[in-house]
């Protein structure tokens, strides 16, 4: 079995700070890329950052600059540090794990809200 567990989203004043993390666990050969997806609501699921087994990465323009994506494989644990939110960062976060021969695990999904 495989267990992706995400920490918890949180409710963040506007240009505060928060990090998720998101671990894998169990019976799984090899991750070669990790993400962060969101979905607002009434709006399509967009990526917001990723990071390969080699420590490339890949931001949405939105949030670059802001955003830090990262990983420690020696846990199957990845990280995204979110900085200088806004209300446009409201979204329901998933993390996204893909082994790179078409096995794909996501997380449950977790509510990050920002409001005054």
């Amino acid at each position: 079995q495989v267990q992706v567990v995400e920490s918890w989203g949180g409710l963040v004043q506007p240009g505060g700070s928060l990090r998720l993390s998101c671990a894998a666990s169990g019976n799984i050969y090899s991750i070669y890329t990790m993400g962060w997806y969101r979905q607002a609501p009434g709006k399509q699921r967009e990526l917001v950052a990723r990071i390969t087994s080699g420590g490339s990465t890949n931001y949405a323009d939105s949030v670059k600059g802001r955003f830090t994506i990262s990983r420690d494989n020696a846990k199957n644990t990845v990280y995204l540090q979110m900085n200088s939110l806004n209300a446009e960062d409201t979204a329901v976060y998933r993390c996204k794990i893909d082994r790179g021969d078409g096995y794909v695990y996501w997380g449950q999904g977790t509510q990050v809200t920002v409001s005054s």
